[in-house]
Order: C-alpha cells, then structure tokens, then sequence
C-alpha cells in the first residue's frame, strides 16, 4: 500500500567515492564560517566527506583542483586520504557562511589532520593557482 505524499526530491550530487574502509563511522556536522573567516589551514579527511552549502558563499579548494566557489544550495564532496584540503574560507565579508558535512571517518584515525608546512612547501608547484577574482588574495594564490 503506498502512502500519498507531497514531497518532492532534486537530485545534487552523485559521485562514486573511494574505497571507505571497513568499520567507519558516518559523523554529521554543521559548520558556520564568520564573516571574511579564511577557515582552517591546509589539512587531510582520513575519509570522504559530503557537503551542502546551507547559507552564503565559500571558497572551497582541494589538491589537484583550482579553487572555485560554492554557493548556497550547491553540494560538494571530496575524496579524503592523502587528498589535502587547502581551503575551505568564507567569500563573504558581511555574512556567515553554513553548510552541513556527512563525514566518513576511517576506524582509528582523526577526522582531521594537519598538513606540515614541510609538506606544503614541497607540492606548492603542483598547486592550481586561483582565478580571479581569488587571485588576488595572497592566502589563495599558489
């Protein structure tokens, strides 16, 4: 028997990700950037991680990919691993930015790692520069 229902589904993102080791756990969390916030310093996920952008604007950038913005309504992912996480900033100045993250953490590993500037330093010439308008911030620029 089917039960009549008015909701309605968009689809916003379909990926296939990477290899989750067994025995991860899911954690959810919302995260509020203040305004003009530049987030947290350059780090790793020990797994994928899913996101939806709930209110404002960020400034999202992962190793291997020029960093791009991402709007309010718009979801994202990232692999995890060894893939760094470069920047996750607020683009708004006058506004907090929200987005909701499904995390899946690897079984006996931090959630969040931080990458040694040791390490920055020798992958700065495989980082993808910013287009402009983010250029033009010295903390996004490679």
């Amino acid at each position: 028997m089917s039960i009549p229902t008015a909701m309605s589904q968009e689809d916003l993102l379909e990926v296939v990700p990477p290899f989750i080791a067994p025995g991860s756990a899911a954690m959810v969390r919302l995260l509020e950037l203040p305004p003009g916030d530049p987030g947290l310093a350059p780090h790793r996920h020990s797994g994928p991680v899913f996101g939806y952008m709930l209110e404002g604007e960020m400034l999202f950038e992962l190793e291997g990919q020029a960093p791009y913005p991402i709007k309010a309504g718009e979801a994202f992912w990232e692999p995890g691993g060894d893939v760094i996480h470069y920047t996750v900033a607020n683009l708004l100045a006058d506004r907090t930015s929200r987005f909701v993250v499904v995390m899946l953490c690897a079984p006996g590993v931090e959630m969040i790692t931080m990458v040694s500037d040791e390490e920055l330093a020798t992958k700065a010439q495989q980082r993808i520069p910013a287009p402009p308008p983010y250029s033009s911030n010295p903390r996004h620029s490679a």
